[in-house]
């Protein structure tokens, strides 16, 4: 499977990981339609590429809405005819524990509500299985070659103050695995998928982070700073073109280190 040539839909694609695999993959050769939530960053992701030379689409679309989902399928479909990749770059977070606890009586004064849980289950894992249902259901009907490559998260392995945001990452990194049986079982042998869980990454949101924490969470990354996301994007470019990789998640991470799953 070839890069050059193939078409791709990256929802998240308007910044962070997601605008960085857009732009890799048009950058080989590949046309894309970039989805995001924020038409904004759409606009500002395309005029890129097309300045790039590239062939892109944007949709407005939020992934966790069954009629977006089958409206970024239709358009991808309606511009360039068929669909050979997707990645489900679209997350958030809302960070908390799920207990907060008042200092002087001892007594929990406020839990976790569903405003926090609720959005990152629907963007994190929902959005991720209907981006990767859809996608696999025009890639058989079309008899295309395929990848779903679903993001995941080294904070898989739980990290503390994530309950919503660990608990999709675990179960989006399992994807693959079930997919890829479910294939077999279906005698669908067109089509891949594989997991990519990073580390901490020089986005935006992370780079704009209190500085002193940020350096305290460097200092348990053993190549000494932020993975790039040029590198988790060239790291799917091997994935696409490696037909090995399947069914599998792959940890890029600088070599975080850890102590009980949970970063030192």
């Amino acid at each position: 499977m070839e890069i050059k040539g193939s078409v791709a839909i990256v929802t998240g694609g308007g910044n962070g990981i997601g605008e960085a695999v857009a732009k890799y993959l048009i950058s080989n050769g590949a046309k894309v339609a970039v989805v995001d939530v924020a038409q904004k960053n759409i606009d500002r992701v395309v005029k890129d590429i097309k300045e790039m030379g590239g062939e892109a689409i944007g949709v407005q679309a939020n992934v966790a809405s069954e009629p977006d989902t089958a409206k970024f399928i239709s358009a991808t479909l309606a511009a360039f005819g068929k669909l050979n990749v997707t990645v489900a770059c679209a997350g958030i977070i809302r960070d908390g524990t799920m207990l907060s606890l008042d200092k002087e009586t001892g007594k929990v004064n406020r839990k976790m509500g569903l405003d926090k849980w609720q959005p990152v289950i629907d963007i994190n894992l929902t959005g991720t299985f209907l981006t990767l249902r859809d996608s696999a259901e025009a890639m058989v009907n079309g008899g295309w070659e395929g990848l779903l490559v679903t993001i995941s998260s080294v904070n898989k392995e739980g990290q503390v103050g994530q309950i919503n945001y660990s608990s999709t990452k675990v179960a989006d990194a399992l994807m693959p695995k079930i997919i890829v049986g479910e294939f077999q079982l279906r005698h669908i042998h067109n089509i891949r998928c594989v997991g990519i869980a990073p580390g901490y990454t020089a986005t935006p949101m992370v780079e704009g982070m209190n500085q002193e924490a940020l350096q305290h969470i460097l200092k348990d990354v053993q190549i000494g700073r932020l993975v790039r996301p040029e590198e988790i994007a060239r790291l799917i470019g091997h994935c696409i073109e490696n037909e090995a990789i399947d069914g599998t998640t792959i940890e890029i991470t600088g070599g975080l280190c850890y102590e009980g799953g949970v970063a030192k």
